[in-house]
């Protein structure tokens, strides 16, 4: 599950490289490659978040089973 301030990001880096693109500006561009850098990391980070609260969450369950 992708967090929505990672795809956020993502979205406002392809803007900007694109704007840089159209006008030239390499600072721009390279401002649009991080940001895109930026959401990946934090789509990545939410998603091991998200599986290691569901690993927790079966340890969890099978203690409570037990």
């Amino acid at each position: 599950m992708s967090d929505a301030s990672g795809t956020g990001d993502d979205l406002k880096g392809r803007a900007k490289e694109a704007v840089g693109d159209l006008t030239n500006n390499d600072d721009l561009k390279r401002e649009g490659k991080t940001d895109r850098a930026a959401g990946k990391v934090k789509d990545t980070i939410s998603d091991v978040k998200d599986r290691l609260e569901g690993a927790v969450d079966d340890v969890k369950e099978k203690l409570h089973r037990d």
